[in-house]
């Protein structure tokens, strides 16, 4: 097509100067000059136009090219957002999981249809006669060992107990929760402990009250809060960050004065309150979610937590106790390892997956021995205290309140303010 277009020109241009010719009487050489300027006039004009033709066509091109970057650039934002979510995924965890609920649900179903058998063959030969109810309250007994009695009352009366408080025998020792394997100190239980006429230690389950005189025992769990604080201090103070295990009961969060002060102690300790854990038994703490759940909720608010001890039964609502704050369960070994049915449904060895699973530890109290130790640490129950781990030992005196002097007929002088 442009090979025809210079046709055109030279014959154009051949055109004009023979009319130059034989039309204006110019000379031969004028006649080719006139042709060769228009020759090259016309030429100029082509190619300049040509040039911006292809200018245009290279700047669309270009546009077009910018354009396809573009897209290639967010299909590959895409791309990496995609990539991004699917290495968060960690489908190795999730596949974990869904094989640890699917054996949990096998071994239910397993039991369940052991339960449905034990049952059909028991029916099948029961008498005709149902018995009386004290036969089967002692049947039910028998089934349910290890039961807790919460109705005993203490060795110490409560009027010696106020004695010793006035006296200031209180102290305080602690006994730590190891963890397996390496048997470290996960934590301390602060124990409250009487110092007896003959300079023997009296242990808590001797002296706290079980019903009434709540006076006894809001100041004992305070005098213990208190404790717990200025350890917790000094050991922060010194490098050292501890997990203290406070005891408290319902004596203390039903006063309101005293509910007030120890309110006031976690918001002036906020640095340490994550590291302070309360101990209640677990029927407490259930009635108390019920009827005071928002004072539960508050002081989950300040950082404190809670562990939950004299722990019956497992069929829980876990969900709802971490919800709560609710830390650690506290399960007795001896019961866990031989009749673990009497707590759980479940495999021993799926209930600490289980219940880790809602941020909560199982916390095996009371080790007798290292046949324990195994079995535990075989169903990765890692929190184990126990006298066969380590027995209640006294305070280091750098960080009480104030330094213990040594036990003699005295009685030893503490003080009940941080």
């Amino acid at each position: 097509m442009q090979a025809l277009v210079y046709v055109f020109i030279a014959l154009a241009a051949a055109a004009l100067g023979a009319a130059a010719y034989f039309g204006l009487s110019f000379t031969p050489a004028n006649a080719i000059l006139v042709s060769l300027v228009v020759a090259c006039v016309c030429v100029m004009i082509v190619e300049r136009q040509l040039r911006l033709r292809a200018e245009r066509r290279l700047e669309r091109g270009i546009e077009d090219l910018s354009r396809l970057l573009a897209t290639d650039a967010q299909a590959g934002a895409v791309l990496g957002r995609r990539i991004n979510a699917l290495s968060e995924m960690n489908p190795g965890q999730r596949l974990e999981t869904v094989e640890a609920d699917i054996s949990v649900l096998g071994t239910v179903i397993r039991q369940v249809a052991e339960a449905v058998a034990d049952i059909e063959d028991k029916l099948g030969s029961a008498p005709a006669t149902l018995p009386r109810t004290g036969q089967a309250f002692e049947a039910a007994r028998a089934v349910t060992p290890f039961i807790p009695d919460d109705d005993s009352e203490p060795v110490i009366p409560p009027e010696m107990v106020r004695e010793a408080l006035s006296e200031d025998r209180l102290v305080f020792h602690i006994q730590p929760i190891a963890r397996l394997p390496q048997r470290r100190p996960a934590g301390y239980d602060l124990l409250p402990r009487l110092v007896m006429e003959d300079d023997d230690f009296a242990d808590m389950s001797d002296f706290m009250p079980r019903r009434g005189s709540d006076d006894i025992s809001e100041r004992i769990e305070g005098l213990a809060l208190n404790e717990a604080v200025a350890i917790a201090r000094r050991a922060r103070s010194g490098g050292q960050s501890v997990s203290l295990y406070v005891p408290l009961s319902r004596a203390t969060l039903s006063d309101a004065s005293a509910v007030e002060q120890l309110m006031a102690t976690l918001d002036a300790n906020k640095a340490i309150a994550t590291g302070l854990v309360f101990v209640m038994t677990e029927a407490e703490f259930q009635t108390l979610a019920q009827t005071t759940r928002p004072l539960i909720e508050a002081i989950l608010r300040k950082g404190a937590g809670f562990s939950l001890s004299a722990v019956r039964s497992l069929r829980l609502d876990f969900a709802d106790l971490s919800n709560l704050g609710v830390r650690s369960l506290r399960v007795d070994a001896t019961r866990l390892v031989d009749m673990t049915e009497s707590y759980t449904d479940f495999h021993l060895s799926d209930i600490a997956a289980y219940v880790g699973r809602y941020d909560l530890s199982l916390l095996a109290t009371n080790v007798e021995g290292e046949r324990q130790i195994v079995e535990l640490l075989d169903n990765d129950i890692l929190l184990v205290q126990g006298n066969h781990i380590a027995p209640p030992t006294a305070v280091r005196p750098d960080l009480l309140l104030e330094p213990i002097r040594t036990v003699t007929a005295h009685p030893i002088r503490r003080h009940a303010e941080v």
